[in-house]
């Protein structure tokens, strides 16, 4: 393994907010530096390629700032706290634009008036310091390291001190945290769910073995500590990997989910619900949907990805009728429950594939206005693109996390000329990530 400085200009950023540095022919990706930049670099040669090591900004842009997170440059969990929400809100901008300019103009990033403490959904894994003290935090980035976190600026503030408290808990009733590499010991993570309206809180506790002899006193003791804790779940996981959850859980305080409002409707969140992260944002992410799909009363829309229910349910009020359709089982239970928390009739949900659903309905004649999707990060296929095409709605909804994913499938739905892309503008879902979510308007022409 060798090691080389290098000092170099930083030409521009990756969509993942890695500067590129061009010397001699190649690119040098360095994380935490701004273009413009001057800076030193330690490229170190591994057997698996070059890794390079921000040493020193030389020169510094105006738009960098100091971290306020002090396990910024650690964690990984952030990729952009050292720019200035402005630029961070313009470099979004920018690579959006670059990808879907050739469908159209691209409206801007819509920002967050308070851009911390948003998440309200936190993941924590629990671990052993060198000292032996229980501590909780996440993996560093590309690695298998815990970086212990007391505090993170993005999550819900309450749900720190929850995690807090736990930690504490751990140690008075002496709990042992699991080690994957023995495959011994029984808390391994704990995910919190925060009620950003509502308050309530959720504690899933990952365990390897629902034997826990003291829970009774722990969980009196936690909620004492905390009474907006509503609901305590035990969730069993043995596997020896880094997937969080498992599939068994149990309830062992409170009724198994906790509410909150989004859009004035309540929904159900349970532990392994699909609910967006950033309620404030989501709002205004969901509020252009409406404004996209130009509902009038008289439509019938088609929810296709509709997890539990969410969108579906905030247009339903706009439409004659609405169908969601879900393949995950859990899921479309939870959306019907959601949909009688809020006294909505003139919503269904199907259980079923949506490309199979929707060629369905073009066979049986039946025609749907709008079609509402928000699919995964890696976009649909070309199945679910060729059943859009063929049920022929009146207008479509986009709404995506994954940019380059949408400029492909953007593409296919308009390179025979059937339907043009309207509006498009971004939403910072997840400000100080590189993340940005975009929703676009299609019409059939």
């Amino acid at each position: 393994m060798s090691k080389k400085v290098i000092k170099g200009k930083v030409a521009y950023l990756t969509e993942e907010g890695k500067g590129v540095v061009k010397i001699k022919g190649k690119d040098l990706f360095v994380p935490y530096v701004l273009p413009g930049e001057f800076v030193s670099v330690e490229v170190v040669e591994t057997r698996t390629g070059e890794v390079s090591r921000l040493l020193k900004v030389e020169t510094p842009s105006v738009d960098r700032v100091k971290p306020p997170c002090p396990y910024f440059y650690e964690c990984g969990g952030c990729q952009l706290q050292h720019m200035n929400y402005s630029a961070e809100l313009s470099f979004k901008e920018n690579y959006v634009k670059r990808l879907l300019s050739k469908f159209g103009d691209f409206s801007g990033v819509i920002g967050m008036e308070n851009p911390w403490y948003y998440r309200n959904k936190v993941i924590s894994t629990f671990g052993y310091d060198r000292s032996n003290r229980v501590v909780s935090g996440i993996y560093s980035e590309s690695s298998h390291r815990l970086v212990p976190i007391d505090v993170c600026l993005i999550e819900d503030e309450v749900a720190d001190k929850v995690i807090a408290t736990i930690r504490k808990l751990v140690s008075d009733f002496k709990i042992r945290i699991f080690d994957e590499d023995k495959g011994r010991g029984f808390l391994r993570h704990v995910v919190i769910r925060s009620g950003h309206y509502s308050g309530e809180v959720m504690v899933t506790l990952v365990v390897s073995s629902f034997e826990f002899p003291s829970k009774n006193n722990f969980v009196k003791a936690l909620v004492k500590k905390h009474p907006e804790v509503g609901c305590v779940v035990l969730n069993l996981n043995k596997r020896r990997s880094s997937v969080v959850l498992g599939h068994e859980e149990r309830v062992i305080y409170g009724k198994g989910f906790i509410e909150d409002a989004l859009c004035g409707l309540r929904f159900g969140i349970s532990s392994r619900s699909f609910y967006q992260i950033n309620s404030v944002q989501t709002e205004i992410l969901y509020n252009k949907v409406i404004e996209f799909a130009g509902l009038t009363g008289e439509e019938l829309v088609l929810d296709a990805y509709c997890g539990v229910g969410t969108i579906g349910m905030v247009v339903a009020s706009r439409a004659k009728r609405v169908i969601g359709v879900e393949i995950n089982a859990d899921a479309v239970k939870d959306a019907k429950i959601n949909a009688r928390r809020n006294d909505i009739s003139n919503i269904s949900f199907v259980c079923a594939d949506a490309s199979d659903y929707m060629v369905g309905l073009t066979k049986e004649g039946i025609g749907v206005d709008v079609v509402l999707m928000d699919p995964p990060r890696d976009g649909s296929d070309e199945r679910f693109l060729e059943a859009v095409l063929k049920l022929k709605p009146k207008r479509v909804v986009y709404v995506s996390c994954g940019p380059y994913a949408l400029a492909r499938d953007l593409e296919f739905l308009t390179r025979h000329g059937e339907y043009r892309v309207a509006q498009m503008v971004g939403v910072d879902l997840f400000p100080h990530t590189y993340h940005v979510e975009t929703v676009v308007k299609l019409e059939r022409q």
